[in-house]
This record gives structure tokens, sequence and C-alpha cells, in this order.
């Protein structure tokens, strides 16, 4: 399989820069979960990185390399998106 490295912005994972794995697009997931197991009686905790694009060509616009950006609710979102279903009350 092939990776790619990402920058990580905000949230406690800032300025590091760690090897994702790229689809058969060659494109990263769209949300990066990094689960952190709770120590003594504390429960487990999973911080939500969101894709977004690293910089933009100003030409063309296209997309030229992404980063993962902090989720502070923590929630990924779910699914595709159908034309028929409902807007997320979020």
């Amino acid at each position: 399989m092939k990776s790619e490295d990402m920058r990580f912005i905000g949230g406690p994972m800032d300025g590091r820069v760690l090897p994702v794995m790229v689809g058969a697009t060659g494109q990263p997931p769209k949300t990066y979960e990094i689960p952190v197991p709770g120590e003594d009686d504390r429960p487990a905790v999973v911080h939500v990185y969101r894709r977004v694009p690293a910089s933009v060509s100003q030409r063309l616009g296209v997309v030229r390399g992404w980063a993962y950006e902090y989720e502070p609710e923590g929630k990924p979102r779910g699914g595709p998106k159908w034309p028929w279903s409902k807007p997320d009350p979020r």
C-alpha cells in the first residue's frame, strides 16, 4: 500500500507529520481518527481530524496537497450524502 506524509493542524497532534495510507485513487481518507486509551478510570478518547486542502494552484484551482485539521466536536460524519436524505441537524 502507498502512503503519503500528512501534516496535522490543531489539537493534540498540531504540527506533526505522519504517514497516512492512501486509497486506490491516491487520495487519503476524508476523516482520520486517533484513539487514545484512557488512563486509570478515565474512558478512552478519540480525536477526529478532517481532510482539508493544504494548497491550491492559483491558475487552475487544483488541489496540490492535503492536510488534516482538528475537529473539536470529535464526531465523524457518517456515510454517503444522498439527494433524498435530510440534512444533519448539527
